[in-house]
């Protein structure tokens, strides 16, 4: 699904790109907050194989940012800010040479380092066959596992919708299990064909990536006091507020 504010006929685009395992929707809740705050149109997609956006037969960062690209008109200038994923994603599409104009990057909550038993992990998941459930609210509560919002949103938000699908009588996720098969990316080669503004941040509680770790790649990296891995979702108004040191 893409969610749009504003009107395309000029910038700024804000392009707004999801984390593993969750949609577009996930930034539904700020749509008040940029009407308000921000002065052109703003797009939220969904990511390759997840939501409403249909599957890749192989996945890579690459491959994301290919599948988003075409929402994008050409000689757009676009400010992207993406979660964990997301932000991998918008730097993979800053660094390839496309019709649009990427001006600035903000990536939230990206995993930096795996370790060999993590990247084994993901590849499992990857692998597993669909799970069917008997009801929405075990398919909702599911979702909400595999998106890192369990602790955050409930089986009936809004949000939750569009991470499900419905057969018959029975409930699946809506996301290609295969994503988590992207791998580990290769961050300091993305950063160094970027010309654009780039800005890593991380809530101070995110388990998955540290500010020493950010701070390897000579980017400017910001720490969200009191906020964990999905700070986007805990306060809207603090990741926006990024894009002030980009734009």
């Amino acid at each position: 699904m893409i969610t749009e504010s504003g009107e395309r006929a000029g910038p700024p685009v804000l392009l707004l790109l999801h984390g593993m395992g969750a949609t577009g929707d996930v930034w539904l809740p700020w749509a008040s907050l940029l009407r308000e705050r921000w002065p052109g149109c703003w797009l939220a997609p969904d990511l390759a194989g997840h939501g409403a956006a249909p599957p890749l037969s192989e996945y890579s960062f690459a491959a994301f940012a290919d599948q988003v690209a075409p929402s994008l008109n050409p000689g757009e200038r676009v400010t992207v800010l993406g979660h964990s994923l997301g932000g991998v994603v918008g730097l993979a599409l800053a660094a390839a040479s496309r019709a649009v104009t990427v001006e600035a990057v903000v990536g939230l909550g990206i995993k930096a380092v795996w370790s060999p038993a993590e990247l084994a992990r993901a590849g499992d998941l990857a692998a597993r066959p669909v799970t069917w459930f008997d009801s929405r609210d075990e398919a909702a509560r599911r979702y909400l596992r595999v998106a890192g919002l369990a602790d955050l949103l409930t089986p009936d938000h809004p949000a939750v919708a569009a991470g499900l699908r419905q057969v018959d009588r029975r409930w699946r996720l809506a996301m290609d299990q295969a994503a988590f098969g992207v791998g580990e990316p290769d961050l300091t080669a993305l950063l160094a064909t970027i010309d654009a503004p780039v800005l890593l941040a991380r809530g101070e509680h995110d388990p998955m990536v540290s500010d020493a770790q950010l701070k390897e790649y000579g980017v400017p990296v910001v720490t969200l006091p009191g906020l964990g891995h999905n700070a986007h979702v805990e306060n809207p108004a603090a990741v926006l507020a990024l894009l002030d040191a980009v734009r």
